[in-house]
Order: C-alpha cells, then structure tokens, then sequence
C-alpha cells in the first residue's frame, strides 16, 4: 500500500492568491462606497469635483438652515440640483420664490409633510424638528438662487 493514499490532494498555490485578490477588490469596493456616501463637506470635495453640484453650497445669508438640513434627514430625498426621491431644493426655491407666504407654508410642510404637490411623492413628517428650525431651513432654501425655469410636470414626475 502506497504511503499517499492518507494525505489529500495539493491545492494549486493559484487559487490561495485568486480568493485574496477577490477578498481585497470587495473590501476596496465597500471602500469606495463608503468614500461616496459622505457628504462632500466631510470628505473635502472641492467644487469642480463630480458629484459636487449636488452637495449643499457654500454658506448664504441663512446658515442655521443650512446647517439644519445637513444635520437632518433632507439630503436622503432632495439633491441641491437633481431629482431624487423628491424635487431638488432649487426647484422648491422656484416654484415658491414669488408666494407671499412661502415660508409660512414651507414650515407647515417640512413638520406635516403631504402628498401631490410634486406629483405621488410623499414628504413625511418631520415631528422631530420645532418650528424654529423649520423656519431656518424654510428662508434658507429660499435664499437659494431657483433655476432658470420653473420645473415641468414631466421633470417632476406628476404626470404618472
């Protein structure tokens, strides 16, 4: 009887390197992600960078709000120029920039939330933030510069 025959067979040293260089593409990966999550603020984007046009901009004549909504949860749904779960905060700055009562009626929405002003998306309530700070992000998404044309129903997902 051979002496082999009890010892298992050798793995080629290729397959130990293979599962190591898959183990560091998915830590680099998870890496990457994390690096784009952050705020542009935190990870020090400078403003030609990609990505850059949707972070909050430099500081206006409202900073409390400004600073409110970065520590809130509005960034999850409204982008400074893009569409994401809700308008951007540019096209609320134009759609309510000639109201009378803007900031009043911001206020009443940031902490009641509602449902078709911007199409079937629904604004949440935001309970947890007092009237004052509410205030504060209402005049300073006011003081934003609104872009060129008040958004179409098309671009704001109304027409579904």
């Amino acid at each position: 009887m051979p002496p082999d025959d009890e010892a298992p067979p050798k793995r080629p040293k290729w397959v130990a390197w293979a599962l190591i260089a898959v183990m560091a593409l998915a830590v680099l990966g998870m890496l990457n992600l994390g690096w784009r999550m952050l705020p542009a603020a935190v990870r020090g984007a400078d403003a030609g960078a990609p990505g850059a046009t949707d972070a909050v901009p430099a500081p206006t004549a409202a900073l409390p709000g400004r600073t409110a909504v970065e520590g809130g949860d509005c960034l999850r749904c409204h982008g400074m120029d893009r569409n994401y779960v809700g308008p951007s905060f540019r096209q609320i700055a134009a759609r309510y920039s000639g109201r009378a009562d803007a900031a009043d009626y911001l206020v009443r929405k940031i902490r009641e939330g509602g449902v078709g002003e911007w199409g079937r998306v629904v604004m949440p309530r935001q309970p947890h933030v007092s009237e004052a700070q509410a205030r504060e992000m209402a005049q300073w998404l006011l003081s934003l510069a609104p872009v060129d044309a008040a958004p179409s129903a098309a671009s704001t997902g109304a027409t579904r």
